[in-house]
């Protein structure tokens, strides 16, 4: 592994030079990236990447990437970053683009905002970005894996690979959901954490999208076997019973099924939540009604 522009990389990947214009882009391409590369450099997170050349220099194409963790957003860039300091514009939740100041800095980044009630809308952006020769990072998990397994995968990252006609590229980042994630202590500090990010060959989104999905599912299952057991012997042996790692590696995270039921315990605690602030807001005009 050498060290290129701050990460390790392969000592076979090609320098190729900077795209012409996402390496360019004021805001993203310079301000935001200069600053996640201090913020990752401050921290001392060590990343190795493996696979980039499987990027295209040019182009569209659709990244399918797993999520263990809330810097899953920083890191499934940094492959592209490394291949002519190209820019990846990811779909995320329409809710995030709703705050008032992130939603204007998502918005200027270009990424992709996904209604759940309108899905339709939100592929047929990523098309437009992919049409428009950008990178799209999609988690076609959906929401962050409690298990570090991958879970069912919905079927919109084929979907939209096929339609745009681009490479659809599974891509695995391990060891970020040690930084910061769900239902574990944070480690922000400069705590020196490895993370490895591997970048697969294409999958073929053709034909049945059933069947396609299946097909990235195991191709993204196969790249995070092949990730683990490589940082399981370059950084190991664990202790075991860490939070951080699945049961099938010793460690003590919950298993698919049991993190499939947290999930659904905190859906429902969302929409009970939800559903005592729509009553709260109600409640003043039923007394004027009553008033009446």
């Amino acid at each position: 592994m050498i060290k290129r522009n701050g990460f390790f990389v392969e000592d076979s990947l090609a320098k190729v030079p900077p795209h012409p214009s996402e390496s360019r882009e004021p805001f993203y391409g310079r301000t935001i990236i200069n600053a996640v590369r201090a913020v990752l450099k401050a921290q001392d997170v060590r990343i190795s990447i493996f696979g980039a050349e499987n990027i295209p220099t040019t182009g569209g194409a659709l990244l399918a990437i797993n999520h263990t963790g809330y810097y899953d957003f920083i890191l499934g860039g940094i492959p592209a970053f490394v291949r002519g300091k190209r820019l990846v514009r990811f779909m995320a939740k329409k809710e995030i683009f709703d705050t008032p100041v992130v939603g204007t800095l998502m918005r200027w980044m270009k990424h992709v905002s996904v209604d759940r009630s309108a899905g339709a809308s939100s592929m047929k952006e990523a098309q437009t970005r992919l049409d428009a020769g950008h990178l799209v990072g999609i988690f076609p998990e959906a929401t962050v894996s409690r298990s570090f397994e991958i879970k069912e995968l919905k079927t919109g990252a084929v979907r939209i690979a096929d339609a745009a006609q681009v490479p659809l590229l599974p891509l695995i980042i391990w060891g970020g959901q040690r930084i910061i994630t769900k239902d574990i202590d944070r480690d922000l500090g400069r705590s020196h954490i490895p993370v490895f990010i591997s970048v697969g060959e294409p999958v073929d989104p053709s034909g049945d999208p059933e069947e396609a999905t299946q097909r990235l599912y195991e191709a993204m299952k196969t790249l995070l076997d092949e990730t683990r057991t490589a940082y399981e012997q370059q950084y190991g042996p664990f202790d075991g019973g860490e939070l951080w790692r699945p049961q099938s590696l010793g460690g003590g995270a919950p298993t698919l099924e049991q993190a499939k039921m947290l999930e659904i315990a905190e859906k429902e605690r969302r929409q009970a939540k939800r559903a005592a602030k729509a009553a709260k807001k109600r409640t003043p005009l039923i007394r004027k009604l009553f008033k009446k």
